[in-house]
């Protein structure tokens, strides 16, 4: 029997930090998303405690009655507890080498295997068809886990949203981006 897991990358967002709502248009990318998940199977649903993600989700939750399950594992990966100008080139540096770290942040490997946890724990689980809402960054590790290909250029091509399948059977995990561009068109 094949398992599902869903890893949806939060809609458009006013910010970074924690506290960060949606933007109008990230408001009406969650409708659309809602939409896009209305004839599939859900058991469960399980997200980021960041805002943007709660928010992203809660018109699915509510239309279909799942609970959502927040997960810390899930928030966004920490490159750094100070502000780094440079944050671009350095969280590129941290795709070549995966155990690179600055100040109080976490490593690419470290990041990974919190968000991979969620992900081996859902596929073990009882539910066969599961949501998961996080974060650019941490999403692209989590992928890169499944696919080596996946790299710093695979994240900065990310869009918001974007949905992404993970599937398992006899032990062997697929990966497809299943989002369409136009279905955030207004």
């Amino acid at each position: 029997m094949a398992k599902h897991i869903y890893v949806i990358r939060h809609c458009e967002a006013k910010g970074q930090s924690s506290a960060a709502s949606l933007t109008e248009q990230g408001f009406h990318q969650a409708e659309v998303l809602a939409e896009f998940f209305a004839d599939k199977k859900i058991d469960r649903i399980i997200i980021s405690p960041f805002l943007r993600a709660i928010q992203s989700i809660e018109p699915l939750s509510t239309r279909r009655n799942i609970n959502i399950e927040i997960d810390e594992r899930l928030s966004e990966r920490i490159l750094s507890t100070r502000n780094l100008p440079d944050w671009y080139e350095k969280l590129q540096a941290t795709f070549t080498d995966m155990d690179l770290k600055f100040d109080s942040g976490e490593s690419s490997n470290e990041a990974m295997e919190r968000i991979v946890n969620v992900v081996e724990e859902s596929f073990n689980s009882e539910s066969e068809h599961t949501i998961i809402v996080s974060h650019g960054n941490i999403i692209t590790l989590l992928l890169k886990n499944y696919n080596s290909d996946v790299d710093f250029q695979f994240w900065a091509e990310l869009r918001n949203p974007d949905v992404f399948r993970l599937s398992v059977e006899d032990h062997e995990v697929t990966l497809e981006r299943i989002w369409e561009e136009n279905k955030t068109a207004n």
